[in-house]
């Protein structure tokens, strides 16, 4: 198995409030907030970083294998992987807890309020990198704080490159915590917010800690994203989406994308590039895991927006 993609495995509550939050809020009241939204849209997903980038690294026909925790409710989830082909060997089940699960409420400027109760994902560090064979490279994306930590050393230690992906779980570490990781790593990836925090936190900017790992990319919402490497910095276009009606697990499907660069050996004008597409496509879509495409179609799609072929 090429890819080993260390991190969460969830159920997605997703709710949509059909107006904007800033018309619900008080800002002078919110050290006494109480409110409730509305949300007569309402869906169940299958979702979790490892599950999400797993599921769109296979739409492209990369092999990858998510590693995490589940609880004693994943059946469907599970029989969800079995047709999708999407293997399950490094999942490990935890029976005295539920899989974690997101409750995420979007209002219409796709701002979103969550909730997350980590279930089984507080125990991701009694799954370990030497349990799978054959992996050629590796990601941590958020997960329990002791998985991750845990996941990054293995990874490191046996000398296989990964990408680090910190994500809804920066909070969860500080600037010593996120200096070790970024030493460990061979790659970073944050959306433009967790690189403005990663620079706090650490003192470091996108462009210097360009010069410790090979890159690090950051996402830019609906600007594009920019690759820095030692070489200079990379501009990656935004691949524009026939309509917008879900920014869920955008960032999950641009890491996709990225893992299949990195398994093909593109370089990174490639690599950005269908990892933009994939975003594009899943903004298309409600919820994490409801979109999908045929291969071919992908590179229709690639060299109609991008003007050429890979």
């Amino acid at each position: 198995m090429s890819a080993l993609i260390c991190g969460s495995m969830a159920f997605d509550t997703i709710m949509v409030f059909q107006d904007q939050f800033k018309n619900h809020i008080l800002p002078e009241q919110v050290h006494i907030l109480n409110v409730s939204f509305l949300v007569p849209e309402m869906r169940r997903n299958f979702g979790g970083c490892a599950g999400n980038i797993a599921f769109n690294l296979r739409m492209l026909e990369g092999d990858g294998l998510p590693m995490g925790t589940v609880g004693s409710d994943f059946g469907p989830y599970a029989a969800w992987m079995d047709a999708l082909s999407i293997p399950r060997s490094a999942l490990r089940e935890i029976p005295r807890a539920f899989t974690a699960q997101a409750y995420i409420t979007t209002d219409q400027d796709d701002n979103q309020i969550t909730a997350f109760h980590p279930g089984a994902m507080n125990f991701a560090h009694e799954c370990r990198v030497s349990d799978v064979t054959g992996v050629k490279i590796g990601m941590v994306s958020p997960d329990g704080r002791q998985g991750m930590i845990e996941h990054a050393q293995q990874f490191a230690e046996a000398g296989i490159p990964f990408i680090f992906d910190p994500g809804q779980g920066m909070p969860m570490f500080d600037g010593d915590d996120l200096n070790r990781f970024a030493a460990q790593a061979t790659w970073l990836a944050f959306n433009d917010y967790e690189a403005k925090l990663m620079q706090e936190r650490t003192g470091k900017s996108p462009e210097r800690l360009a010069r410790e790992a090979e890159a690090v990319i950051v996402t830019r919402g609906g600007e594009g994203s920019i690759i820095y490497t030692r070489g200079g910095t990379i501009d990656i276009p935004l691949a524009p989406a026939h309509q917008l009606v879900d920014p869920t697990g955008c960032g999950d499907a641009y890491r996709g994308g990225l893992l299949y660069g990195l398994q093909n050996g593109l370089d990174w004008e490639v690599t950005g590039r269908i990892a933009s597409l994939m975003g594009a496509i899943k903004i298309e879509h409600a919820g994490t895991q409801n979109h999908g495409i045929e291969r071919a179609d992908f590179d229709a799609r690639f060299k109609e927006t991008f003007g050429f072929s890979f």
